[in-house]
């Protein structure tokens, strides 16, 4: 018996992994849009009717709408650490197993964050920038510092954060970190400075954040984090957009306290980045996404702020291994397994 199976947020980079491998008793469809109310009602209703299996990524909107839309919906996948955009509650009630992907693309992200950090350090956009004629600069508005001079603060030291110590340390910066769990090898390794946050935030010229968002730190970094931070120092995020108070840190940039700052993650990607279009949802948006809105507006018109679309992961390697492991972990549980299940 065939497993029906619908795959959103479908891109080209994925088409290559189906196209050389093959699932027997898949039957897969595929959709660049994101699953949301609007666009299930462009579906056939012998399709939904259908569906075993769906497959998303993040700016999908997996709600309880859309999960009760799928009367013989067994399987929910997202090819994703977070999963915070399904209804895990209405899953668990309907006995739909839940599946995620942890730990890909560390390799991935700490290049990106090392690209990112030369990148802001050595104002090479705004350089760029001056000679495509968008804006005029100064002759000497484009010093940078030289990246050995500078400390790394890292917050948060997972696979993710350890690969991003190794990679400045093999650049010769000197790197402070901060977790909870501390990883002695990275002390022994590269000489890694654990210590407190707010000693992180003050000696820190650039501070790199790597933790997953809890609930517990929602704007783990606002007022009082930027008023310790030191003066010219810079902020990275390429973990949750939660982490950072998007108004704080626009009130940093615009007093100048911070030389730079750059963002790969937002709270509301779904608008800010992807599915949703912002004029056609404004009614309907919870306030906080509209406010954050607001100050992404703002804070991408400094030159010293870079804000990317969560590329920092996106890579043919990683994209590659996200595939395999969500095939793999789909056809574990077809089969009664339950390893690392959500639900």
């Amino acid at each position: 018996m065939a497993i029906n199976m619908l795959v959103f947020e479908y891109r080209d980079n994925e088409q290559k992994f189906f196209a050389e491998n093959k699932f027997d008793n898949f039957n897969i469809m595929f959709y660049s849009e994101c699953l949301n109310k609007e666009f299930l009602k462009t579906l056939p209703q012998d399709v939904i009717d259908s569906t075993n299996i769906i497959s998303v990524f993040i700016n999908s909107e997996v709600t309880e709408e859309v999960i009760n839309s799928f009367k013989n919906l067994r399987i929910i996948s997202t090819r994703s650490t977070g999963y915070d955009h399904i209804n895990i509650d209405v899953a668990r009630k309907r006995n739909i197993a839940v599946v995620n992907v942890e730990n890909y693309g560390s390799t991935s992200v700490a290049q990106f964050t090392i690209g990112i950090l030369i990148t802001l350090v050595r104002r090479i956009i705004p350089a760029a920038a001056c000679l495509k004629n968008v804006k005029e600069y100064g002759a000497n508005e484009f010093s940078g510092r030289d990246i050995t001079k500078l400390k790394l603060g890292v917050i948060g030291t997972g696979a993710i954060g350890a690969a991003v110590c190794r990679a400045a340390h093999c650049l010769g910066m000197k790197i402070l970190g901060h977790d909870l769990n501390e990883k002695k090898e990275l002390v022994d390794e590269i000489g890694l400075s654990y210590m407190g946050l707010e000693d992180l935030l003050k000696n820190s010229d650039i501070i790199s954040l790597h933790m997953p968002y809890t609930g517990n730190n929602y704007h783990m970094i606002s007022k009082a984090q930027f008023d310790i931070m030191k003066e010219g120092s810079m902020i990275i995020n390429t973990s949750r957009g939660e982490i950072i108070d998007l108004a704080a840190l626009y009130e940093a940039m615009e007093s100048k306290k911070l030389a730079g700052a750059a963002l790969d993650v937002l709270t509301c990607e779904s608008i800010n980045f992807g599915c949703k279009n912002l004029t056609l949802k404004l009614n309907s948006l919870p306030m906080d996404c509209l406010n954050e809105a607001v100050y992404v507006g703002k804070l991408a018109k400094f030159d010293n702020v870079i804000i990317t679309p969560h590329i920092a992961y996106d890579t043919q390697d990683s994209i590659d291994y996200i595939l395999d492991k969500t095939m793999r972990m789909l056809m574990n549980v077809i089969n009664g397994g339950k390893v690392e299940r959500i639900v």
